[in-house]
């Protein structure tokens, strides 16, 4: 009793109740009496001697008479009748064993022919139901089982042989590097005949999280394994970025099987989800398309829709629930009813499945890294011999869709840009590792290029380094249960997560050590000789640029006592700098010497500078600090603090003579707030149970206050103001705002010491620009903006970008930019659960970067905490386009200038790499040649130099490609 009752008076549901639902959903009652009901199910089975079926069930045992046609007893039976072509009405008598209990009239409708692919696969989850070796491990095992299934049934019927789907590479990689070579030749036999498919992504990625030379190296086994891989699976995430479209197409790969799992708070049905028709071309702003098929939740909790029909159970639960399902697909928009999966249930209208063919996943047990099984093959192969329709076919993912691209491809709909990930919000619960990935993203191209530059080849070492950043952005981010500690199964929250982070944290160690010996190895390729120390400024944006560098010079090389100058080597002109010594007796475990700070104007992207360090007659001059009460400026900009409200109250461009700021906006310019949620902590899937239809659940709103200056100055660089706050959720707030002469642009540094708790919370800064909408905005792969195509049903209240969004008008383009923070919400704030309802009114003009949240109840942290930076930059420019402008902007954040110890016999200044489209970047250099990626909304033509080499590329619209004809 008490069982049951805990059972019905929770919210998820179990199975039993979902079939029951679609038992219910796809029969009519016909007759109900005195406790009799009998309900009757026309469904698309077909005998192979040309009858179709009509399932009669009753609540208690009958005899049921289709009269001239059939008959059978029992409280769930088959009837048949020959095939119709038109509706045939037929009378049903219903009898005991006193005779006729009652009679109803039952039209018989013809039905489709089915071909149903049932494509068995693991869902892998690195992580999750146990920790992340274990799961490894698990599925490594699952591919010895797999071979072992498909070799015994390799003597049945074609349809009915196991066939087995690998979801994600990697562990095909680990385990083809574990096994011994006639276990691998079978593996490689069985791929080739089609029984095992490897798929092409390594793991089901956060795919917003990579970056676009990330995602293309990620399917470098698509391209190298030797095995025939043409599709992809997409499994669990509901999202995915526009540059996966064209990342898979440069790989080969043609096929994409999404499934979305609407657990959390993802609600596409009420964003256009009804408009995405099954299956659908994905088309990328360059033309490449790939055929995508996608299941969700309302279709059969995802990537379990298999399963939920009964095809890991037993053939005679199949055989009453598929059926069911097949007519539920081809009647109405989803096959269960509102809130059948316990959470946010659909409640959009759809138009019914058009196609006669399925592909259906399933897997092994009703579990994230469930195993093999010989069941879903045994049910097709018993199904095949009792029915002629629909066939199923035990078939690996590519089947599905060869047999789509042959039959139906021209009717099927096109559906164009990104395709945003409702679970991107997950992203700021991890925000301290987070951001040392995407400085790590940073770091590897910059540590490539000059590797490359040096005549090094780091390939290897950059690929690897790359796979523990995409590990990291692997979509599992904890437990099932993240709060819980234990040492196995879903309650390993603490372990999972200390592996998690530290796999970000080596991951920015790496990329760090790669950039660490790059510099050193550049440098030592320009030396030509003894002479005095000097600096080759390097800058790895694609475009000349006036920045700032920040060097070393150890005092082996310089005495620290012995002043310097550093002179342009160009024009002989002296830079003034800054100095900050290392003083030994506070730091004795850092090499000793002084960081250098200086602004070098127009290095050439792709180029470096060089400037001599020379004896000067005095040490640079002390900080100073500059008149005005928290004012700093350059020539470009002048900014004020609002000490009293804890805010920037102006940002005003000189040039444009033009405030940035909307001083009317809720929030002040870089303010600091702090949600919290009154929803509770530690209760598995709670999200996905709340719906949010106003601001009630918003428990508290804070924001940063008592802001004091900390530190306010003036150096030969430029000018710095450090404020210093306290706020709800944090220890204090470091606010620190940087101008430097020459440099058009105003950097922004925040640190947060967070602190720990379980409580549900969001981190919001502030940024309201006195303008109207954005125009564009970066993504991964692409360019995002108000009038560019996305898939419908993609997330609608934030956005989850690369590093800049821009504003455009006749008179000003302004950019803003960020580093370690790609979540933004637009104009407002919304309440994180469904349907996201705003809690503030709409300012077109304002961005609130989501710095970091604590709203989910699985799979992600539960809390978290420390010392943790978020960096942002601001540019303006009267008629800047907003793509460039955004890029530039960025490149501050994400390009900044690198200071390499030479000799005054390195070159005064060389351009090693250029392309001379505006709208072309430039983003790493490679033993494959010059990469390149377009900003361009259409097809452009870019002339590529390195060194002495020219090539003339030609990229599709936000395409990418490598300048292969430039080597060095």
């Amino acid at each position: 009793m008490t069982s049951r009752l805990l059972q019905r008076s929770l919210g998820s549901p179990d199975y039993d109740g979902i079939r029951r639902a679609l038992r219910d959903d796809t029969s009519t009652p016909v007759i109900s009496e005195r406790g009799l009901e009998v309900r009757v199910a026309v469904v698309p089975l077909f005998t192979h001697d040309g009858r179709q079926a009509v399932r009669v069930s009753s609540t208690v045992p009958l005899t049921h008479v289709l009269v001239d046609v059939d008959s059978a007893t029992g409280t769930d039976v088959t009837l048949l009748v020959p095939e119709v072509d038109a509706p045939r009405a037929l009378t049903l008598e219903c009898r005991d064993e006193s005779g006729v209990v009652g009679t109803a009239r039952v039209t018989v409708t013809p039905q489709r022919k089915w071909s149903v692919f049932v494509v068995h696969h693991s869902h892998l989850d690195i992580g999750y139901t146990d920790p992340q070796g274990t799961v490894l491990r698990h599925h490594l095992d699952y591919l010895d089982a797999a071979v072992r299934l498909a070799e015994e049934t390799a003597s049945w019927p074609d349809d009915a042989k196991f066939r087995w789907t690998v979801e994600s590479s990697w562990p095909a990689q680990k385990w083809l590097a574990a096994r011994p070579a006639e276990a691998v030749e079978s593996f490689r036999r069985l791929a080739r005949e089609g029984v095992i498919e490897v798929t092409a992504l390594p793991f089901q990625l956060h795919t917003e999280a990579c970056s676009t030379e990330e995602l293309h190296r990620q399917l470098r086994f698509a391209r190298e394994s030797g095995l025939p891989v043409t599709s992809a699976m997409h499994t669990d995430v509901p999202g995915a970025v526009v540059g996966l479209v064209d990342a898979l197409s440069a790989a080969g790969v043609r096929y994409l099987a999404a499934a979305h799992n609407w657990a959390g708070r993802s609600v596409p049905y009420l964003h256009g989800g009804d408009k995405l028709t099954r299956p659908f071309r994905w088309r990328a702003p360059s033309g490449n398309e790939i055929l995508v098929w996608f299941t969700d939740t309302p279709h059969g909790m995802a990537y379990m829709e298999g399963n939920t029909v009964g095809l890991t159970d037993s053939y005679e639960l199949a055989d009453d629930l598929l059926p069911r399902y097949l007519a539920a697909l081809a009647t109405r928009g989803y096959p269960y009813g509102p809130g059948t999966f316990g959470w946010q249930g659909p409640d959009a209208p759809r138009e019914p499945y058009e196609l006669d063919v399925l592909h259906l996943r399933v897997q092994g047990a009703h579990a994230d890294n469930a195993g093999p099984s010989i069941v879903p093959a045994s049910i097709a192969r018993r199904w095949n011999e009792q029915w002629a329709w629909p066939r199923l076919r035990s078939a690996v993912n590519s089947d599905f869709f060869a047999h789509v691209e042959e039959r139906h491809l021209d009717r099927l709909a096109v559906h164009e840009g990104d395709w945003t990930d409702w679970w991107a919000d997950g992203l700021g619960s991890g925000a301290r590792p987070l951001g040392y990935v995407r400085r790590a993203q940073s770091a590897l191209r910059v540590a490539e290029t000059l590797h490359t530059l040096a005549g090094v080849d780091v390939t290897a070492q950059v690929d690897a380094a790359y796979d523990g950043v995409a590990l990291f952005n692997e979509h599992t981010w904890g437990a099932a249960n993240p709060w819980e500690d234990a040492e196995e199964a879903g309650d390993s929250g603490g372990l999972q997560w200390t592996r998690k982070s530290s796999g970000a944290y080596q991951a920015q160690d790496d990329a760090a050590d790669l950039l660490h010996a790059a510099v050193r190895r550049f440098a030592a390729a320009l030396a030509e000789g003894e002479g005095r120390p000097a600096f080759a400024v390097f800058n790895p944006a694609t475009r000349a640029r006036t920045d700032v560098v920040r060097a070393f010079l150890p005092r082996d090389v310089v005495p620290v006592d012995v002043p310097i100058a550093l002179v342009d080597a160009r024009t002989g002109e002296t830079v003034p700098h800054h100095e900050e010594f290392v003083d030994p007796d506070d730091w004795p475990t850092r090499p000793i010497g002084r960081h250098v700070h200086a602004v070098v104007r127009d290095v050439p992207g792709f180029g470096h500078v060089r400037l001599d360090v020379v004896r000067a007659q005095a040490q640079p001059p002390e900080p100073v600090e500059p008149p005005g009460d928290a004012v700093i400026e350059n020539e470009f900009y002048r900014v004020a603090y609002d000490v009293r409200e804890g805010h920037i109250s102006s940002v005003f461009d000189k040039r444009a003579g033009r405030e940035l700021v909307n001083g009317e906006a809720a929030a002040g310019f870089g303010q600091y707030v702090y949600d919290q949620y009154a929803t509770a902590p530690h209760f598995n899937h709670l999200s996905g149970h709340v719906g949010a239809h106003d601001r009630t659940l918003l428990g508290d709103r804070a924001i940063g206050r008592h802001a004091t200056v900390t530190e306010c100055r003036r150096t030969a660089v430029g000018e710095r103001l450090v404020v210093e706050l306290r706020g709800k959720g944090v220890d204090w707030i470091r606010t620190t705002i940087e101008l430097y002469y020459g440099v058009p642009r105003l950097d922004l540094t925040y640190r947060l010491a967070k602190q720990g708790t379980p409580a549900k919370e969001a981190v919001f800064l502030a940024f309201p620009f006195a303008a109207g909408p954005p125009s564009a905005w970066e993504l991964t792969g692409g360019v995002g903006g108000p009038d560019v195509p996305r898939v419908p049903g993609s997330a609608a209240y934030m956005l989850p970008i690369r590093h800049w969004l821009a504003f455009e008008d006749p008179e000003l383009t302004v950019a803003w930019a960020t580093l370690e923070a790609p979540l933004v919400q637009l104009g407002t704030i919304h309440m994180p659960y469904a349907p996201f309802p705003p809690t503030l009114d709409q300012e077109d003009g304002t961005v609130y970067s989501w710095a970091l949240n604590n709203i989910w109840d699985t799979n992600f942290p539960a809390q978290q905490q420390g010392e943790t930076t978020f960096r942002y930059a601001v540019a303006s420019e009267a008629g800047a386009p907003a793509r460039r402008l955004g890029a530039a902007a960025a490149a501050g954040l994400t390009e900044p200038f690198v200071g390499a110890l030479v000799t005054d016999a390195a070159p005064a200044v060389t351009t090693y790499a250029s392309v001379d489209h505006p709208d072309v970047l430039i983003t790493s250099i490679g033993q494959n040649g010059v990469r390149l990626q377009s900003l361009a909304a259409e097809p452009v033509e870019a002339t590529v130099v390195l060194g002495n080499e020219t090539t003339t590329v030609r990229l599709p619209a936000c395409g990418v490609a490598v300048a292969e004809g430039t080597r060095l």
